[in-house]
Formats: C-alpha cells, sequence, structure tokens
C-alpha cells in the first residue's frame, strides 16, 4: 500500500468550489484500480493549501493505472480551474504507525 501525496495551491476565494469538485470526484476515484481511498485536508495556516492524500494498491495503480484513464481526466477536468499552480505530487510508504 502507499500514499500519493498531492500538494494543492488553489486560487483564493474558491475554497468551497474546489472542495465540492474534489468531493464529485471521489466517485471518479472509486472506479479506479487499485484505489483504497483518500482524505483532503486544508491548511490552517495557509487557508488556500491543500494536501490531498490518496491511498493506492501499488504506486503503478496511480501513476499507469490512474493517470492513463478517464477517471483521472474526469478528475482533472473538476477541479484544475482552481489550480494556483501545478500540484506538487510525492509517494510514501508506511515505516511507523502507532495507534491511538
Amino acid at each position: 500500500m502507499i500514499t500519493e501525496i498531492a500538494q494543492i495551491d488553489i486560487k483564493p476565494g474558491s475554497e468551497a468550489d474546489f472542495e465540492a469538485a474534489v468531493a464529485k470526484a471521489g466517485a471518479a476515484f472509486g472506479r479506479s484500480k487499485g484505489f483504497h481511498g483518500f482524505e483532503l485536508h486544508r491548511s490552517i495556516e495557509k487557508p488556500q493549501r491543500y494536501r490531498l492524500m490518496v491511498k493506492w494498491e501499488t504506486l503503478e495503480n496511480h501513476t499507469v493505472d490512474f493517470r492513463g484513464s478517464e477517471n483521472f481526466a474526469e478528475w482533472r477536468g473538476l477541479v484544475s480551474a482552481y489550480f494556483a499552480a501545478p500540484p506538487e505530487v510525492e509517494h510514501t510508504s508506511t515505516v511507523v504507525t502507532i495507534p491511538g
């Protein structure tokens, strides 16, 4: 299991519309091979900055399967108008977990 972390800076004043578009895009992610859920986090200190954290079974499920699909095109069509800059994306693997 890997986590995709996308840092997304959006245009000021479009926060509510962006959040609604991400929620709507959940269906496109849900149809994607290897998808295991996502969370959208909004920065408190920088309210136009978000981090989208997506769980994928494998790296290729994101970089090949999703990015090469109509689901990716749907996602970008819903949210890209709100981007202030291209998202910064990285992938992580869990190395320590401490349950609460």
